[in-house]
């Protein structure tokens, strides 16, 4: 994983991957990525299956938040989901923005996108669709989404500041995000962070939680509050696929903390972020 294009491409085909697994696999690991923990639950994601829009072919058991729960999304948005996958959070969306919005899921892999239009064409949406796309690119027009959203996808991607001037790009003036991730305090050992499946699944690729907020802030957004957090703990026997015993305690002991985090920010409505292009 030497250089951005690599990055890309690894996610690309792990993904491929998880796009044809049960979900019972992938809530077994570290978001579908590898790994299989004998304590069957998800590590990071939370239940969706209460909220309206709910649909199970498309919880592919990959997120670590529900955002689009937070997203104060209204009826008639334009709502954009980043890294839709298998078309969950579209769907959701599209039960709070109702027949008169638009949802517009982007996603890097070809597999997702085909088992999210086969979902939406179950469904009966007229008014979802799903684009192939890079998030560092968003295939989008500036000032077009009021609500972007996205789970457990913004820290796969190389240039996380790229990445969130994009959105600044797509959204309204008065647009706002809702995005979930993962991000550490204290450092990760070197063979997790080295690891291609705990890259792939949303651990390894993780950066410092204050480094996080601070791309949010220099892309441009206002009035940012963090919505939910809770602690990520990694199983053992997840674990033990990378560690010894003893690097295993001595990770255990370390300051080193995993969170997920939901966070909220608001459009500058009187400037521009950074190379969005908007001005």
């Amino acid at each position: 994983m030497e250089t951005n294009e690599e990055i890309k491409e690894m996610v690309k085909q792990k993904y491929s991957e998880i796009a044809l697994q049960d979900k019972e696999i992938n809530a077994s690991s570290c978001c579908g990525a590898g790994g299989c923990s004998t304590e069957v639950y998800n590590i990071m994601s939370e239940e969706y299956d209460e909220l309206q829009g709910y649909l199970k072919d498309a919880d592919l058991g990959l997120g670590c938040g529900l955002p689009t729960n937070f997203a104060k999304i209204k009826p008639g948005d334009t709502v954009v989901d980043l890294g839709s996958g298998a078309g969950n959070d579209c769907f959701i969306a599209r039960a709070e923005t109702g027949e008169d919005g638009r949802v517009i899921g982007i996603d890097f892999t070809e597999a997702m996108i085909a088992k999210a239009k086969k979902n939406a064409l179950q469904l009966g949406y007229q008014n979802v669709e799903f684009r192939q796309g890079d998030i560092e690119n968003i295939p989008m027009t500036a000032n077009v989404a009021d609500v972007v959203v996205s789970n457990c996808v913004m820290n796969l991607v190389p240039n996380k500041q790229k990445a969130f001037s994009e959105v600044f790009r797509i959204l309204k003036p008065t647009g706002h995000f809702s995005i979930s991730d993962i991000v550490l305090e204290g450092e990760l050992p070197e063979k997790i962070k080295n690891a291609a499946e705990m890259y792939a699944g949303c651990v390894a690729s993780a950066i410092q939680k204050d480094d996080y907020l601070n791309i949010i802030k220099n892309s441009g957004f206002k009035n940012m509050v963090v919505q939910k957090e809770k602690a990520i703990i990694i199983p053992d026997d997840i674990l033990k696929n990378y560690l010894n015993n003893a690097e295993i305690q001595d990770y255990k002991n370390s300051d080193t903390k995993i969170f997920s985090i939901t966070v909220f920010a608001v459009k500058s409505e009187s400037c521009c972020a950074p190379e969005s292009g908007c001005c």
